[in-house]
Parts: structure tokens; C-alpha cells; sequence
């Protein structure tokens, strides 16, 4: 019979939760599988690598995929298939927060594909599962034969009434001024990513040493679980091959050369042909029979040389590629109303780094719908960020939103969030986009500073403007030397060890994202490099103001309105009436767009257009359906059928009131017609509302000074059964339904 070596461990959190790992039950076939449990929430993580690595492959082939199940929170998918789809952009999120953990940590010389697969299996609806997919990516990878300098865990901080908290729930989070994940080893902190209401720089460090003592507990739960599934020692590979003459050789011919093209400051694409030549006038130095065989050994050791030798430019002369001390910014110029069509537009320029931010204004009915496994709703604000490929002179299709540019849009979305009015203090659906025209480093930071100034270019009330800076790093390990730089370029991140980007207002921190490329960074250097940031952000934020300081007073002339009212929630149904035909014509006839939430036992009713008349006349007509007559009170009605004995007037939408013939002058009236006629506007008083049927009783002579001597004439006495032959033949006579198909009736 067989028999499964299935084995648990338990990490239990500060709270009394647990965190349970299971391996050896499911998905065996794969080289490494767990299946993380808390509470009633599961994820099943696998990870599978090739045996070799593809030929002519010199980086780390690493594809993370997360996924969420309807099924583990009993739930239909959407769409007309009825099942999962491609992933979504929640998704594509949690797979980059696994990817940027993991990706470091895998030896330089390993080249085989790696996949690593995170299915969220069983979902309890307060449990948010991204702070446990990390983990469980990483728990899979230590019972795997894959090398990997891990285990690594990821955990999410919030602070609730003060106090530090690992992996909140849903609920806890809405309390919480911060929302954190922080990713680290037992040693050192790999990434972090969130986002806060204005903290300031130690209460993030806080927020990230507090994470990191929580982390060294889980990763010391995996050694122990790697050792107990006999794992400690990992498979033999050899990815790379070398020529230690070839490249001792490239190292003298080049590094000087090297030197002195990023000590002269250059642009971007005349640094980057300076190095292509450099690098094609060493080839030329090979024998022609043997380039095509070294060429892609040439291109490796290069690309060290480079990489050394700005290292050392800025390490021994404090000198950047480009020319600028450490802590310098480039130069920055912004305009606003660049696109005079659009709701509000932005163009801000950094350096050689370029965004054009439009607004585009909408009503609730253009609000984003979410549909996702836990979370459902709708979002009143969003952020795209495009980052095409002319941005950089690639000479190459746009094929679409990728995951890069999902992240950087989100980080972007994040520091701006929570200084966009929202509810009842905007009453607008906002999208924000971010074109990226040109791109040397820190597009997602141009990003964030040109939709500041779009939103205020737009009239929107904005709580405080927002900037944003990326911070590098390079460090040399071996005596301790590190320089930290501000608003880094393109090559400086790509060289560097460190990309961390730090979003804020003149009062805090709204958002931060960092990704580390050593082992080891001390918290001396993220103090410094926090501290730097706040000095370049205020730098840029006083910048931007020099262009636009406060959001306009007023929209764009050409920006649609909203304005609104609360009904009572009784008329909501009368304003959309029966199958959508009376909101439905309303929007019609007043070109306008409407929408009614309910909330709070009322109606808000929002009316959307270009046109003052219009939108005016829409907001009266709801109100005329809402509105409750009053006895006593004067309308202005219009005349909509006469019979023999009366008019009937409208005198609200959808509600008429009888105007009997006795009740249209003092005198006597012969015929209605003499009078008024159909479609006729008059004033009348509302006398009487029956309380049971709702009929309205009106008079037009009641609002007309009555004659001198007038005696009132002698009318008959009603008949015994209550009715009254012709409508009204005496003041205070009622009607009813009958009484409209008696007589001729004119339309």
C-alpha cells in the first residue's frame, strides 16, 4: 500500500494565529509543492525547473505565476465562458511582489527555467492571501533539489490604533495609516512595497525592522522544514562556460576607455553608442574565425567592465554618468492645459525622463468594476501608466499593457490615492494616464508629479500635491564604502543595488517601493537614503509649484457637470420607472447621463452633462417627480385634457390635478375652452389632496381677486351615492376615476 511522508510545520504569529506548511500530499510530480494553511484560507505552491539551462541563455529565467480560484471562496466566475481567465491586474501584482523577492536570490551562473505557480485553493473572505504567497513560494523552492540562497518570506504591516500589526485582516486594514510588504531573508531585506497616509520616514523604518523580525521566524521554519525533507544540499549545474584570458583581456583594453566615457557627462543614446563602439573596436582586436564563437563571451565580460567602472567613477570621485554630484536632481520643467481638449493634462519633464498625464472626468457609471475572488466593488479613481516603446528609440511594436507597466501604474495609483477627494467630496469617477514620451529612469516618479499636476490642472480638489523621487545605491561590500543617489537614471538602476522609490507630500510619506540587488543592506543606509529622498522631494515638489501651486477654482468650461439631490428612497422607483422607461427618457430628452445609488434609506440621484438648460431641466423634472404636493400651495401646470366639466393640469411630473369649470373664474364659465386649452401653462392653487386616493383639487379663481357683491351661486345637492354628475358642481366636490371617460374628452 503506499504510503505518503507527508510533513507539517506551524509558525505561530504573536496574535495566537498560526500559519501551517504541509509537504508531501499534493503535487508530487513537481520538483518542490507545499500547501500553506491559515484559517480557512489554502494556497498550493509549486515550483518546477528545467534540467539544463537553453543554449546562449546568460540571465534568470524566472516566470511567477499567481492565481486566485473562484472556487475557493464558492463562486462563479464572470464573463460568458464561466471560467478563470487571464489573470487580472491584483493578480499580475502579487506575482511581481513574489518575482522581485525571489529573482535575487538565485546564483548568477544558474540559467534554467524556473516557474513557480501560486493557486489560491481556499479563500476565507477576511484573509488577504498575498501576504502568504511569498512564503509559500519560497516554502516550496526549500523542498526542492533547485538552488536557491533563500528561504525568504514576505509579510504585510499595518498599524491600527498605533500599534504594529502582521497580516491584517480586510477589516483591520481599513482602520490602519499604513499598508506595508516588506520581503526578506534571514539576514537582509530583498523588497518592500506600500503604502501610507502621510508617515513619516521613522515610522516606516519602524514598519520595516518590525516585518523583519517576523520574517527571520519564517524562514528559520523552512530551514527546519528543508532539513526534515532531506533537501539541504542541491542539484550540480553548470550554466556558463568562461575564458579567463578573453576576459582578462577585455578588462585591459576596455576599463579605461570605460572610465573615462562615464566621467565625460553625455545624453543617454550618445553614452550608450560610445559603449557600443568601445565594445566593437575590442572585437576587431579577435581574430575574424573566432568573433562569431567569443561574441557572447565578450558581451558578458563587458558589460562587467561597465558596470566596474561607473561604480568606481562614483565610489572614488563622487562623480555620476551624467555629471551630477550624489545628491543632485536633474533638471525639471512642467506646463499645464498643455492638451486644451482634455479635462485637465500635465506635462512633466526630469531630466531626460518624460510623462504627459491627462484627466478624464466621469459619473459613477464609469467607475471601474472589480470582480475579483475576494474583492468586489467599484473604484471611483484609477491610474494607467503606457510605456511605449519610442520612450527609449526601441525600434519595435507596442504590443500592449504589460506587467511592468500594470506595477509601475500602481505604484503611481498608490501614492496618489488617498489625496484624491472621494464620496461625497468629489462626485466624479477620475481616471488619470500616464504616456511615457521619454524614459531615462524614474518614469513611474514623472509619473506621479505629472498627475499632481493634471488633477489640479482639472479642478480637483486634491487634500496636497504629491512628488516623487527614485533613490540607488552603490555599494562595495568588501570595506564598507556606499554612495546613495537621487533621482537615478536609467543605467544607474540597471548597474546600481538598489531602485527605492518614495512618493509624499511637504507632511509625509504617501507610498514607497524598493527593490535590493546585494545581500546586505544596513538600516544606516535606508535612514540615509530616506532622508535624501525627503530632501529631493521637496526639491521637485517646490518645482512643480513654480508651474501650478493649488488646484483651480473651477473646472474646465468644457468639463461636464454633476450636480445632485437626495430623494427619498420611496421615489426611487418612480424616477426609474418601470423597466428603466422614465430615467430612460429623462436622459433622452435632456441629453444628460443620470445615476441613483441608494444609501442610508435615500437616493442620490446625480445628473452628468455639458448643458446648464439641460441638466436644469432634467434636475426639475426629477424633482417634480419627488416633490410632494401641498394644499395651499401655487403652481404653474400646463393643460394636458379637457372634458365638459374641467381641465386636467399638470402641475408636477406625472401628477395632474382637476380643474373643475366651477373653479376657473368667478364668473360663470360656459365652456372650458373659453378659458384655457390643451397645452395652455396656468397658474392654479392646490386646494385639496384626497388622503386616500391622492386626487388633487384645483382652482384657478382663487388666485383671482374676487368681485365686488359676488354672491356665490346655488349649486345642487349631491346624489345619494356620493358621486357628483358633473365633477365638482359644487366647491369641494370630489372625482373619481369614473368621471374621466364621462363626456367628450379632448386631447
Amino acid at each position: 500500500m503506499f504510503k505518503m511522508n507527508v510533513i507539517k510545520k506551524t509558525i505561530t504569529l504573536k496574535d495566537g494565529r498560526t500559519i501551517e506548511i504541509e509537504t508531501g500530499k499534493l503535487a508530487k510530480q513537481a520538483d518542490g509543492a507545499v500547501v500553506l494553511k491559515m484559517g480557512k484560507t489554502m494556497l498550493l505552491a509549486t515550483v518546477v525547473a528545467a534540467k539544463d539551462a537553453k543554449e546562449g541563455t546568460d540571465f534568470m529565467p524566472l516566470s511567477v505565476e499567481y492565481k486566485e480560484k473562484y472556487a475557493s471562496a464558492g463562486r462563479y466566475p464572470g464573463g460568458f465562458l464561466k471560467r478563470e481567465g487571464r489573470p487580472n491586474d491584483s493578480e499580475i501584482l502579487v506575482s511581481r511582489l513574489i518575482d522581485r523577492a525571489l529573482r535575487p536570490l538565485f546564483p548568477d551562473d544558474y540559467h534554467a527555467d524556473v516557474f513557480v505557480t501560486v493557486n489560491l485553493i481556499s479563500a476565507e473572505k477576511n484573509i488577504m492571501p498575498d501576504a502568504l504567497a511569498g512564503l509559500a513560494a519560497s516554502a516550496a523552492l526549500a523542498v526542492s533539489d533547485i538552488p536557491f540562497n533563500g528561504p525568504i518570506s514576505e509579510v504585510r504591516v499595518a498599524r491600527i490604533e498605533g500599534n504594529l500589526v502582521i497580516n491584517p485582516s480586510f477589516e483591520d486594514l481599513k482602520q490602519s495609516d499604513i499598508d506595508i510588504m516588506v520581503a526578506g531573508t534571514l539576514d537582509n531585506i530583498m523588497m518592500v512595497e506600500g503604502e501610507f497616509k502621510e508617515i513619516g520616514e521613522k515610522d516606516m523604518l519602524d514598519a520595516i525592522k518590525f516585518a523583519h523580525e517576523e520574517i527571520k521566524r519564517h524562514c528559520q521554519i523552512q530551514i527546519e522544514l528543508m532539513e526534515e525533507v532531506g533537501k539541504t544540499v542541491k542539484r550540480e549545474y553548470c550554466h556558463e562556460t568562461n575564458d579567463e584570458e578573453l576576459k582578462k583581456a577585455v578588462a585591459e583594453f576596455c576599463y579605461d576607455k570605460c572610465y573615462e566615457i562615464v566621467k565625460n557627462p553625455t545624453s543617454k543614446h550618445e553614452r550608450t553608442d560610445a559603449f557600443a563602439a568601445l565594445k566593437e573596436e575590442f572585437i576587431a582586436t579577435i581574430p575574424e574565425e573566432e568573433r562569431d564563437e567569443k561574441k557572447a563571451l565578450v558581451e558578458r565580460y563587458y558589460h562587467a567592465v561597465e558596470k566596474e567602472a561607473m561604480r568606481n567613477l562614483i565610489l572614488n570621485e563622487a562623480i555620476r554618468i551624467d555629471g551630477r554630484k550624489t545628491d543632485e536632481i536633474r533638471q525639471i520643467w512642467s506646463e499645464v492645459d498643455y492638451l486644451p481638449a482634455t479635462h485637465g493634462s500635465a506635462l512633466f519633464t526630469r531630466g531626460e525622463t518624460q510623462s504627459l498625464t491627462t484627466v478624464t472626468l466621469g459619473t459613477r457609471l464609469d467607475m471601474k468594476s472589480v470582480d475579483e475572488v475576494l474583492v468586489e466593488g467599484s473604484e471611483q479613481f484609477v491610474l494607467h501608466y503606457n510605456f511605449p516603446p519610442f520612450s527609449t528609440g526601441d525600434a519595435k511594436p507596442y504590443r500592449g499593457t504589460g506587467r511592468r507597466e500594470i506595477g509601475h501604474g500602481n505604484l503611481a495609483y498608490r501614492a496618489l490615492k488617498n489625496v484624491v477627494p472621494m464620496g461625497e467630496d468629489n462626485p466624479y469617477a477620475v481616471r488619470v494616464v500616464s504616456d511615457i514620451l521619454e524614459s531615462n529612469g524614474s518614469s513611474s516618479m514623472a509619473t506621479v508629479c505629472a498627475g499632481t499636476l493634471a488633477l489640479m490642472d482639472a479642478g480637483i480638489k486634491i487634500k496636497k500635491p504629491v512628488s516623487g523621487i527614485a533613490m540607488g545605491l552603490i555599494s562595495e561590500g568588501k570595506n564598507g564604502r556606499f554612495a546613495v543617489l537621487s533621482d537615478i537614471l536609467g543605467d544607474e538602476d540597471h548597474l546600481g543595488d538598489m531602485d527605492f522609490k518614495v512618493t509624499g507630500t511637504k507632511d509625509g510619506i504617501t507610498a514607497t517601493q524598493m527593490d535590493i540587488k546585494v545581500d546586505g543592506l544596513s538600516y544606516e543606509v535606508l535612514e540615509q537614503a530616506l532622508s535624501q529622498a525627503k530632501a529631493g522631494r521637496m526639491h521637485i515638489l517646490g518645482e512643480m509649484m513654480k508651474t501650478l501651486d493649488a488646484p483651480r477654482e473651477e473646472l474646465k468650461p468644457h468639463t461636464p457637470r454633476i450636480v445632485s439631490l437626495i430623494i427619498p428612497q420611496e421615489f426611487i422607483g418612480a424616477v426609474i420607472g418601470t423597466g428603466g422607461k422614465v430615467i430612460q427618457e429623462i436622459q433622452k430628452t435632456t441629453e444628460t447621463t443620470i445615476t441613483i445609488t441608494e444609501k442610508d434609506s435615500t437616493g442620490i440621484v446625480e445628473i452628468f452633462g455639458e448643458n446648464k438648460d439641460n441638466m436644469e431641466a432634467a434636475l426639475n423634472w426629477i424633482k417634480g417627480i419627488t416633490t410632494v404636493p401641498e394644499e395651499g400651495t401655487i403652481y404653474t401646470g400646463k393643460v394636458v385634457s379637457i372634458l365638459e366639466f374641467g381641465a386636467f393640469v399638470q402641475i408636477l411630473p406625472g401628477k395632474e390635478g382637476l380643474l373643475h369649470i366651477s373653479e376657473l373664474d368667478w364668473k360663470k364659465v360656459e365652456k372650458v375652452e373659453d378659458v384655457v386649452n390643451i397645452g395652455d401653462e396656468v397658474e392654479v392653487k392646490l386646494l385639496e389632496v384626497d388622503a386616500k386616493s391622492g386626487k388633487m383639487r384645483l382652482s384657478r379663481r382663487a388666485l383671482i381677486e374676487k368681485p365686488e357683491g359676488y354672491v356665490e351661486p346655488v349649486r345642487r345637492p349631491r346624489p345619494e351615492n356620493g358621486g357628483d354628475r358633473d365633477r365638482g358642481g359644487r366647491p369641494g366636490g370630489r372625482f373619481n376615476d369614473r368621471d374621466r371617460d364621462r363626456g367628450p374628452r379632448r386631447r
